[in-house]
C-alpha cells in the first residue's frame, strides 16, 4: 500500500516516542524514573467519576450532538464567564475528542497552502505538525530564558507578513511553565488590532498557576481580542482527566464553528457521552477542592524540584509560574539536546525529553508531576550525571 504524501510531513511526537521507551525499559526490568509525560500523577476527583457512574446507570449512552451536548456546552459557557469573563453563547463552543482534536479541526478547516501561523518557540510539539500536515507554513519566533520564554511585541511586529493567519500563544506554556501578564497581552494586542491574524490561544493550565500569579485569558483583553481568539481549552490537566478525552473550543466566529462542526459530523462525530455528562460536574465548581488540592501540591513540586536543579553546576532553569514543567538550560554541558537525554536515560535512567522537539535546542522538558520522593532521586540521579560528563 502506497502512503499518501501528506504523511511526509508529519513527524513523530518525540515525547510520547520517549515516553513509551521509558515505559518499555521499566517494563523490562531497568530502574527507569520517568519525567516526560505531560500527565498529572493523581486519580480523577471522586466526585466526577461518581457522575461517569450516575450516567451510565441513567443509560447516557447513546450518540449525542456532534458539538457535544446542550447540557455540556452550557456549563462550559458558564465557566468561561465565571472563570474568564467571556460571554460565549453555548452555540459558539464545540467540544472535541481533546484540545489536539480541536487544534486539527481547526487548522484542517481553515489552513490552506501557504497560509503561515506564527508559533513561538519554545512550543508544544503538535503545534507544527499540524500545521505542516494541512499544508500551512510554520513561523517561529525564538525565545530564551531572558524574557521567561515570553515574545515582545516588537517580535511579534517583525513576524507578520501578508501570509500570516494565525498566531498560537500558550498561556501556562508547555513546555516552559511561563505565564503571559495581562499587560504584556496588551502590547501584542496593540500590534495585532490592525490585521486579520486569528488567535488560538491554548489555555490548558490555567487553573495551574503559581506564587500568586494571576491568570488572565487572551480574549479578555479587549472587544477587538476577543472577536479574533478562538479559546482552546479542556480538562486532562488541571482536572486529572487526560484519558476521558475531553477539550473544546469557543469562538465568535461562525464560519470556523460552522466548518468544524461539519469536519467533525464527518470524522469522530460527538465524544464519548459518559465523558461529557462527568464533565459537566468538573466544570460547574463541583470539583474545585480537588483541583485546589492538587495545584497547591504541584506549588510544593515545583519550589522543590527548582531548588535541586538550580544546585547541579552546568544547569540552570527560569521559576516556572504556570504548568508542571521544568525547561532545563544544558548550554554549559551540552549542545545537542537529544544526544545529552538518550545518553541520561542509558546511563542513569531517568526520560526527560529534549529541548529540540519542541523547538529550541540546549534545553530539556522535565515533568514535575510526581511525587517528591521521586522528584529527588531523578534529580540527583541528574547532578550525578552531569558531574561525570
Amino acid at each position: 500500500m502506497k502512503i499518501a504524501k501528506r504523511m511526509d510531513r508529519l513527524s513523530e511526537s518525540i515525547t510520547i516516542a520517549i515516553t513509551t521507551l521509558s515505559r518499555e525499559l521499566k517494563a523490562s526490568g531497568k530502574d527507569v524514573l520517568s519525567f516526560s509525560a505531560g500527565e498529572p500523577d493523581f486519580g480523577t476527583p471522586q466526585v466526577i467519576k461518581d457522575a461517569a457512574i450516575k450516567a451510565l446507570e441513567n443509560n447516557d449512552t447513546r450518540y449525542t450532538a456532534v458539538e457535544g451536548t446542550p447540557a455540556l456546552r452550557d456549563a462550559i459557557s458558564k465557566k468561561l464567564k465565571r472563570d474568564n469573563n467571556l460571554d460565549y453563547d453555548p452555540s459558539e463552543i464545540i467540544v472535541s475528542v481533546g484540545a489536539k482534536h480541536s487544534l486539527f479541526n481547526i487548522f484542517q478547516a481553515t489552513i490552506q497552502e501557504d497560509d503561515e501561523v506564527i508559533i513561538p518557540a519554545p512550543y508544544w510539539v503538535t503545534y507544527p505538525e499540524q500545521v505542516k500536515y494541512c499544508g500551512g507554513t510554520v513561523v517561529e519566533i525564538l525565545t530564551d530564558d531572558s524574557t521567561n520564554f515570553k515574545i515582545t511585541a516588537q517580535q511579534l511586529k517583525d513576524a507578520i507578513t501578508p501570509k500570516s493567519k494565525f498566531l498560537i500563544l500558550t498561556t501556562p506554556s508547555n513546555p516552559t511553565g511561563s505565564v503571559y501578564s495581562k499587560e504584556e497581552l496588551e502590547s501584542l494586542a496593540e500590534v495585532l488590532k490592525d490585521t486579520n491574524i486569528m488567535i488560538i490561544s491554548d489555555e490548558m493550565y490555567e487553573k495551574l498557576v503559581y506564587d500568586g500569579t494571576k491568570f488572565t485569558a487572551v480574549a479578555s483583553i479587549n472587544d477587538d481580542m476577543f472577536a479574533r481568539t478562538i479559546t482552546i481549552n479542556g480538562l486532562s490537566k488541571a482536572v486529572a482527566m487526560t484519558g476521558w478525552r475531553m477539550g473544546y473550543l469557543a469562538t465568535k466566529d461562525k464560519d470556523i464553528l460552522k466548518a468544524v462542526k461539519k469536519l467533525q459530523s464527518q470524522s469522530t462525530s460527538n465524544i464519548n457521552s459518559i465523558t461529557q455528562a462527568a464533565s459537566i460536574t468538573a466544570l460547574d465548581g463541583s470539583a474545585d477542592s480537588d483541583i485546589e488540592m492538587m495545584r497547591v501540591e504541584f506549588e510544593k513540586r515545583k519550589h522543590l524540584a527548582v531548588k535541586l536543579m538550580n544546585e547541579i553546576d552546568g544547569l540552570s532553569v527560569v521559576d516556572p509560574t504556570g504548568a508542571f514543567y521544568l525547561f532545563v538550560n544544558i548550554k554549559d554541558v551540552s549542545n545537542d539536546s537529544m544526544q545529552f537525554c538518550q545518553d541520561l536515560l542509558s546511563e542513569v535512567g531517568v526520560a526527560v525529553v529534549p529541548g529540540v522537539a519542541f523547538g529550541l535546542e540546549g534545553y530539556f522538558r522535565l515533568s514535575f508531576a510526581t511525587d517528591e520522593d521521586t522528584i529527588k532521586d531523578g534529580i540527583n540521579r541528574i547532578a550525578k550525571f552531569v558531574k561525570d560528563i
